[in-house]
């Protein structure tokens, strides 16, 4: 199995999320040793630019004309992020929240792989056909305060929904998501959240092989 690890926080060892992720990976090695992980570190990695000759060949595809080669290699770099994603069995992201939703860095990766005709196509009718089906994903996030179901700041997650949609879009549908919250309001809590992220991630790991919600029998 390949794991595709997105790390969309730019704090390295010191990242509180990042702490909870090598938890999940622990434990998902606990059960074997041949799972792969690619590690995409959007904070390191220069991603294709969203606009001039990208943007132009996005749009020749979409109203089927060929890419001219003024633009074939712009768009050649998006491609090549997009079989990077796709050729992967699993995922996982690794993202605090920022600003009730996602870091920038992720916000542009999603935007530059989430492509039609290669994540997902379009019939014949206009309804979406999911291109990325029978994949698992989980998503270990870091939040300030907390925002569970039920506290008063639950309407302000833009993160989960959004990550659920977008990635529920292109058929990944299997999504397991691991908050660690609240770290910012006492030590202690921060303590006793990570704590407690750091093993139900180990749990989920230790369990992550078994067949895919969707997957093929």
């Amino acid at each position: 199995m390949r794991i595709l690890h997105v790390i969309a926080s730019p704090r390295g060892s010191e990242s509180h999320s990042l702490r909870v992720s090598e938890s999940f990976l622990k434990g998902v090695r606990e059960q074997s040793g041949d799972v792969t992980v690619d590690v995409v570190d959007l904070y390191r990695q220069d991603l294709p630019a969203m606009a001039g000759d990208t943007i132009e060949a996005k749009y020749a595809l979409m109203v089927g004309r060929p890419i001219d080669r003024d633009h074939a290699e712009s768009w050649r770099q998006v491609e090549s992020l997009i079989e990077h994603f796709v050729s992967a069995d699993a995922y996982l992201i690794t993202a605090p929240m920022w600003n009730f939703g996602v870091p920038y860095a992720l916000k542009y990766y999603i935007d530059c792989i989430v492509q039609p005709g290669y994540l997902f196509r379009y019939d014949e009718t206009g309804q979406v056909v999911p291109m990325v089906n029978g994949k698992r994903m989980v998503c270990v996030t870091s939040r300030g305060a907390d925002y569970s179901a039920g506290t008063h700041l639950h309407p302000y997650d833009f993160q989960e929904p959004y990550l659920r949609t977008v990635f529920g879009f292109v058929g990944i549908t299997d999504v397991r998501f691991i908050h660690a919250q609240p770290m910012d309001i006492t030590p202690h809590q921060r303590e006793a959240a990570l704590t407690g992220a750091v093993a139900q991630a180990r749990d989920l790991g230790r369990g992550f092989l078994a067949p895919a919600v969707g997957a093929p029998a």
